[in-house]
């Protein structure tokens, strides 16, 4: 049986495939890794300027080579800002900054009210802050520089050099997206952080390894019973298909590719990644984030699915549904299934996940996709053909907190709101319950993926308009108290 595709996210998601030992190996990062190459896509007119910051490449250590200089890009705009006033921060997720900075303007909807600075950091390793040049992604002499710890360290640096410039000491920052680890690690920076989605229980044991795809399976379930059940058989007719003589060209065929396929395998991910990321982008409006994709996109998925005749293959109409997420503005012909672009910069996801952000994913029975375990050792050894490096699979546990996170949490934090949607597969490692009087979780059952990051429309629903209020009345509380404190 075709294994569980494992598909990781740091509060922007990049999806991998954990192997069998019959089937091609796939890596954490975006699907298609070895045919991927850096899209060539036109940015989006941003209201922000560019800016790039003499960035040290290794805060924590006084070898030769860490005071090495790199330049980090970071975008601001100060059009609502006076000496003072707030100063938000977007610490950037693993991805290029703009395609962040054009999908969240809840930050710029918020920024008259409270006359704020809004600052979006690029991560290292990412975009254009490569500390490499184009060498960066040369081997693990130069990745080993990407971290969480260097990179929440990188936004520290930043942040504190920036007030400085602006003669702006006593202005309070308000962190979003990586916010709840920066909180944590520099309290003194960040006076609140809004995570936003943010799976910091997804790490070790620390909640059951198959949630992810029971919550995506959900999703679609609670939509069309029909739907979850084509789409749970739609993997076996693919097996079945593959062992046929003349499989790849009837797949071909049958999947409208622009190319022949060399594997069966590439139309497996390819249904499988758009499922995912449906469910994870199952917005209530129109959005252009992962693709271009109408409102309740999973609805509109398993409607294609009902409305096909039951006697058409299982298959067909999974591959129909699938259309949907990579063709809705119905501008292709054909697919480029062996030959996807990296078109938002997420290949670093690849190494984090071989390193630190170790993500165990499993497929129960309930899901969708097709059962199967996670395998520690078959991962560890991928990661080390291809980086030369073994994972550390209990890290990032060890640094932020394991079992007992919500207890540090609420010994040691404060002015945190982690704000989750469950439509969201990635809510479920995320903190879904009230920790403290100042650690709030604001949960909505419709929600998706960083939905209350968006900008607003006039077609929100009221539960979206009504969150957004809450974490406005949150923060708008944490800064009368600093000003008051100051």
């Amino acid at each position: 049986m075709a294994p569980c595709l494992s598909f990781f996210f740091l509060f922007l998601c990049s999806f991998s495939a954990i192997p069998a030992n019959s089937l091609p190996t796939f890596f954490p990062g975006a699907a298609y890794q070895s045919l991927i190459k850096q899209a060539k896509i036109s940015k989006p007119k941003l209201p922000f300027k560019t800016h790039y910051f003499p960035q040290t490449l290794d805060h924590f250590t006084f070898q030769p080579k860490s005071s090495k200089l790199f330049y980090q890009k970071y975008l601001i705009n100060s059009d609502y800002w006076r000496k003072g006033a707030p100063i938000f921060v977007y610490t950037g997720n693993e991805g290029n900054i703009e395609w962040f900075a054009a999908n969240t303007g809840f930050m710029l909807d918020i920024a008259p009210k409270f006359k704020a600075l809004l600052v979006f950091i690029e991560h290292r390793f990412y975009g254009k802050s490569m500390p490499f040049g184009k060498d960066s992604y040369q081997s693990a002499k130069t990745l080993g520089y990407l971290n969480s710890q260097q990179a929440l360290a990188d936004f520290a640096v930043l942040i504190t050099s920036l007030k400085q410039n602006l003669s702006s000491e006593a202005s309070p920052v308000v962190v979003f997206v990586l916010a709840a680890w920066f909180r944590l690690k520099y309290p003194h920076i960040a006076i609140g952080a809004l995570a936003s989605s943010a799976p910091i229980l997804q790490f070790d044991k620390l909640i059951p390894w198959s949630s992810f795809y029971d919550a995506v399976s959900q999703d679609f379930k609670d939509v069309s019973l029909n739907c979850y059940q084509v789409i749970k058989g739609s993997w076996a007719e693919l097996e079945a298909m593959s062992t046929q003589k003349q499989a790849l060209a009837e797949l071909s065929k049958t999947f409208r590719t622009c190319k022949s396929l060399h594997s069966t395998a590439s139309a497996r991910d390819w249904l499988w990644t758009a499922f995912v990321y449906t469910a994870m982008v199952n917005y209530p409006t129109k959005a252009d984030f992962m693709k271009p994709l109408p409102a309740y996109p999973v609805q509109k998925m398993c409607k294609i699915i009902d409305k096909i005749p039951s006697r058409a293959t299982k298959l067909s109409r999974a591959f129909a549904a699938a259309s949907l997420y990579y063709n809705y503005s119905r501008s292709e012909n054909c697919f480029k299934i062996e030959h996807e672009v990296d078109g938002h910069g997420l290949h670093g996801w690849d190494w984090q996940t071989c390193t630190e952000m170790v993500m165990p994913m499993t497929c129960s029975k309930e899901s969708m996709f097709p059962p199967s375990g996670f395998d520690y050792e078959e991962f560890a050894e991928q990661c080390r053909m291809k980086y030369g490096v073994s994972p550390r699979p209990h890290w990032i546990t060890t640094e932020f907190g394991g079992e007992r996170i919500q207890k540090v949490l609420k010994r040691f934090g404060s002015n945190i709101i982690f704000s989750n949607g469950m439509q969201d597969p990635w809510s479920r490692g995320g903190v879904l319950k009230n920790i403290s009087s100042s650690i709030i979780a604001l949960v909505t059952e419709k929600g998706a993926h960083h939905v209350d990051f968006r900008s607003a429309t006039k077609k929100d629903p009221k539960w979206l308009i009504q969150l957004r209020k809450q974490e406005v009345e949150i923060i708008q509380k944490w800064l009368n108290e600093y000003y008051a404190d100051l």
